[in-house]
């Protein structure tokens, strides 16, 4: 009898349910949950911040199936966290401390992708940071920079979208 191969497949349509079982109304294979959306506790200094957004395909549209992983670290506060995207919506969500640090890494796995995608946050408002920023500011052309900034959208509030492809596309970095 000969096999045949199997069919291929990247990461699956069911990243989101290994990499965040909660978010799939699972429970965690460790007892416990996993990272999730929310980086601080009670007693973690810092100004806490929402981040919020979407990762386009190249057409514009959200996806899905998407999960979105952030680290940060700063003198007294070092953290990471996973946001699966809404099931109708796209969106994901995380509730951090703004770093002194001029910026999150960013880390992005979805169906399709074999590889994940490393890329950067910065912050609208932090001018000074941004235009100090010796990663930001080697990215060339300049008019590219702007794909890694989230957008002040109110006190403490912040909207970052992610574009894989297309008009637009993020830096993406090769790490």
């Amino acid at each position: 009898m000969t096999r045949r191969e199997t069919a291929s497949q990247t990461a699956g349509p069911f990243v989101h349910i290994g990499l965040l079982p909660e978010a799939a109304g699972l429970a965690s294979p460790f007892g416990r949950a996993t990272a999730g959306p929310r980086l601080w506790t009670d007693d973690t200094p810092g100004e806490r911040i929402v981040i919020e957004g979407q990762v386009l395909d190249g057409e514009g549209a959200p996806l899905t199936d998407v999960l979105v992983e952030i680290w940060q670290t700063d003198l007294a506060f070092s953290a990471w966290g996973r946001s699966a995207a809404a099931t109708d919506t796209g969106l994901f969500r995380f509730e951090t401390i703004k770093p002194q640090m001029a910026f999150i890494s960013v880390f992005i796995l979805a169906r399709g992708i074999n590889l994940g995608l490393h890329t950067r946050l910065y912050f609208e408002d932090e001018v000074a940071a941004n235009a100090a920023d010796p990663v930001l500011n080697r990215i060339e052309p300049a008019v590219r920079r702007s794909t890694l900034i989230a957008r002040l959208q109110g006190p403490g509030s912040y909207r970052f979208d992610i574009r894989l492809q297309g008009e637009g596309e993020t830096v993406f970095f090769d790490l």
